[in-house]
């Protein structure tokens, strides 16, 4: 069985299309960026990687690659290409009435919630210094551009009815296991994806604290995407009846 939702706009595919290609190309610009060694130099040279084996900090396109992948950043940027994607291409996924149909759904709320947070945690605690060139340009798309279109475009086309109390909590998985994650792995290498997040220099009190109301933050925020998307599933059948 498959959920009842309102028939997206005319224009919401050209617009899902656009953002998934935008994210699309975060990823990769930024993937391509560090395979290349683009950022060696340019790091903490007594840095570990994932690996944790490399004295002078990150030198292969492997040990960059696992280094890359641990940041939230790149997780919920991945997250919006890959499930806007699935979305344009098995829209009955998020549709279905079983686990799986949930899975999907929690997920795409996962593009909003996640995004939004890489964007204003980026903007109030992590952005400064000056940029150039290409790194420039990848850090626009990863923290601003892609933060500002996802919501805006769900916003716009949706598509509608796919956030439910339940969704907001189960979308709280995927980045509750990134979080007990990148500690795990802070705590085997001594190193950390981000300073707010560093145990060895706050102390496990205050990184869980910032943890803790970072999910308070998305779970309002949740149910407050949850609102917005009720009030404008009724406006889009306000529209479909007025036509």
């Amino acid at each position: 069985m498959l959920l009842d939702i309102p028939k997206p706009p005319s224009y919401a595919r050209m617009l899902l299309i656009l953002n998934a290609a935008l994210a699309w190309f975060a990823v990769l610009l930024s993937l391509t960026l560090n395979l290349s060694g683009y950022y060696v130099g340019t790091g903490d040279p007594s840095k570990p990687t994932l690996l944790g084996n490399v004295p002078g900090g990150v030198d292969t396109p492997l040990e960059r690659f696992f280094d890359w992948s641990t940041y939230f950043t790149q997780l919920s940027n991945l997250t919006v290409a890959v499930v806007i994607t699935v979305l344009l291409l098995r829209p009955d996924l998020f549709r279905r009435e079983d686990r799986v149909g949930a899975i999907w759904r929690a997920l795409r709320l996962d593009t909003l919630l996640m995004i939004i947070v890489t964007g204003v945690v980026f903007n109030v605690l992590l952005a400064g210094g000056e940029r150039q060139g290409w790194d420039f340009i990848s850090n626009m798309m990863l923290h601003i551009i892609v933060p500002i279109v996802t919501p805006l475009i769900w916003l716009i086309a949706g598509p509608r009815k796919l956030i439910y109390p339940m969704t907001v909590w189960l979308a709280l998985v995927l980045p509750l296991l990134w979080a007990v994650f990148a500690l795990v792995r802070g705590q085997v290498i001594g190193a950390y994806p981000y300073p707010f997040l560093d145990v060895s220099t706050n102390g496990w009190t205050s990184v869980l604290t910032f943890v803790l109301v970072i999910v308070i933050v998305a779970i309002v925020l949740g149910y407050v995407l949850l609102g917005v998307d009720r009030v404008m599933a009724r406006l889009t059948r306000y529209e479909d009846s007025a036509d």
